[in-house]
């Protein structure tokens, strides 16, 4: 028979391992600097490498991020030329997604010279290739029409960039918020962007595109290729509604999503329904990647550009490790902190983004 004192040990023993697992099941917020992660959503457009050195202090890893903005090659070939730069001063730190440009569009060489210069990227450790908003919104062929997502001119690239097992990371549409005027947008960071651009604020344009359908034509392109890895780029521009984009990742096996500059409709969401919120990050913990839109064009100094990065990462460490009542300049109304379990926090933060886009850890 066993003695009552071995029962009273194994006891013992049970709850004080069993107190500690719970102590050690979430993330405490003076962890931030410990702990290992990957913003996969940052523009570093310098030779200088401050950006990186004060990401190494806070343990980020980062993905930067090309695109086609105004100036069509020149702008991908610049702004790839940054990132390598970055990536070859500090390869453990520092990993690249490409971009290629729409400008001439109705060149017969396009696609051989976009294949060439995507395998060229590849090759020099590009990890993936972004398309920007400008596919839809803003860049015409010669007949002055809008070029989609789901032009068919567009599949051979999207096959390449499978068959070369990279990631296509999409910046399609906008937010919601786009297509209202400026006094129903449900946060500030929208208000002051869409003020500042009007060019890009869809509700002073009703003759271009709707929300629906450029996001329509985007899923469209993941129904055609449904074994591309693709990253929703802004919470795959479905940031207003959880459940909405929970349709699109149960709909789409490979697709994945960013939260870069998309906070302010997390924190929205959550004041309105804390427990839907963090319900989706738990279910949907293998399908998000941190990220925050942060850029370097070297004009910054280093106390200016050590502030906006740490405000915008301690703020959403504290968001997702802990409970506390917050209140942030993007939205009006506080919210509460998820206090996510460990193992979603590692996930989101860090090894999604390994998984996803194919690193060494």
């Amino acid at each position: 028979m066993v003695s009552k004192n071995i029962v009273l040990t194994v006891l013992l023993f049970s709850w004080l391992f069993g107190s500690c697992d719970q102590r050690s099941a979430n993330y405490k917020l003076d962890e931030y600097s410990q702990v290992k992660k990957f913003d996969v959503h940052v523009h570093l457009e310098t030779e200088r490498n401050l950006f990186v050195d004060l990401a190494k202090v806070q343990n980020f890893r980062l993905v930067n991020i090309s695109l086609e903005y105004t100036q069509g090659w020149d702008d991908v070939y610049g702004k790839f030329s940054y990132g390598l730069k970055q990536h070859q001063a500090a390869p453990a730190w520092v990993e690249m997604v490409t971009a290629f440009a729409v400008s001439d569009w109705d060149d017969p060489a396009w696609e051989s010279k976009t294949l060439a210069w995507l395998d060229s990227c590849f090759d020099a450790g590009a990890v993936g290739v972004k398309v920007w908003k400008n596919i839809g919104m803003v860049s015409r062929d010669t007949a002055g029409n809008l070029i989609q997502i789901d032009d068919p001119k567009f599949d051979p690239i999207f096959s390449h960039i499978q068959n070369r097992d990279k990631v296509l990371m999409g910046h399609l549409a906008e937010p919601k918020n786009c297509w209202l005027p400026l006094e129903e947008m449900t946060t500030n960071n929208d208000r002051r962007y869409y003020g500042r651009h009007p060019e890009y604020h869809m509700y002073l344009q009703p003759d271009m595109p709707s929300h629906e359908e450029l996001i329509g034509r985007r899923d469209r392109v993941l129904e055609k290729n449904p074994d591309l890895k693709f990253v929703g780029a802004h919470l795959g521009s479905l940031e207003y509604d959880v459940d909405e984009l929970a349709k699109r990742l149960d709909r789409f096996p490979n697709m994945t999503v960013d939260l870069a500059a998309r906070m302010g409709q997390v924190f929205y969401q959550t004041a309105k329904n804390r427990e839907k919120v963090r319900t989706f990050f738990i279910q949907y913990q293998d399908r998000i990647l941190y990220g925050t839109d942060l850029a370097d064009d070297g004009e910054r100094t280093r106390e200016q550009l050590n502030q906006a990065m740490e405000e915008n990462w301690k703020r959403d460490w504290e968001f997702f490790v802990t409970a506390n009542t917050m209140e942030s300049s993007l939205i009006d109304t506080p919210f509460q902190g998820l206090d996510l379990p460990r193992e979603v926090v590692d996930k989101v933060f860090y090894q999604n983004a390994v998984r996803w886009f194919g690193l060494i850890d």
